[in-house]
């Protein structure tokens, strides 16, 4: 596997050596003559065009993830729209970054913990949102607990969730878990894909 970042000029940071110690810094119109199936490739969101770039080497096989300066919830979810499975920011420590790329070489989607319950509101609303829940996948949960995975397919966090239904964040944490347990998820966006009968593998750093 060969670790490629893309970004704007040559930025080099000294934590992405650490992470990668082998990895090449090339432009975009180099990557289909370097780039193949199952490598590692880093896309930096200040890069002109960055999203054309992740679309058309996502058609190679390779794993990608894009690395923003100022992450936001928007950009992911266009990351993760046109073929990266992976989102975090561009200074994370070379650990996490090492991690990132266990997660997404194994098919699953890396996002900060911080900004999930966006995206996932996000792909909810692109998935049709509550007109294509599965309504049959409800049936199994409380009321309470259905409240609670609706509120949070619809992109809040566990406090916005809380303030809205009038209970402790500890609450909607305990019926999130009983949500996940009952429709055999393990986070958000997996939730999302299981009540619009779709299937992928997410890792979510946190509730």
């Amino acid at each position: 596997m060969a670790v490629y970042f893309i970004s704007q000029g040559r930025d080099e940071i000294p934590r992405w050596r650490e992470a990668f110690r082998d990895a090449a810094w090339i432009g975009p119109q180099d990557a289909h003559l370097r780039v193949g199936a199952g490598d590692l490739v880093w896309v930096v969101s200040n890069l002109p065009g960055w999203p054309a770039v992740v679309a058309s080497l996502s058609g190679v096989g390779a794993h990608l993830a894009v690395l923003s300066y100022r992450p936001q919830a928007a950009e992911a979810f266009q990351a993760l729209e046109v073929g990266a499975r992976g989102y975090t920011h561009a200074l994370s420590p070379p650990e996490l970054l090492r991690q990132v790329q266990v997660v997404i070489s194994h098919q699953g989607i890396w996002v900060p913990a911080e900004l999930m319950s966006r995206v996932v509101g996000g792909a909810f609303r692109a998935l049709g949102g509550s007109e294509q829940v599965q309504i049959d996948e409800l049936q199994g949960l409380t009321e309470r607990e259905r409240a609670v995975a609706l509120a949070v397919l619809e992109g809040q966090t566990n406090k916005e969730v809380a303030r809205s239904l009038g209970i402790t964040e500890r609450t909607v944490k305990a019926h999130l878990g009983a949500v996940f347990n009952k429709l055999g998820v393990r986070n958000r966006m997996q939730l999302v894909l299981r009540l619009s009968q779709q299937h992928a593998a997410v890792t979510d750093p946190g509730h």
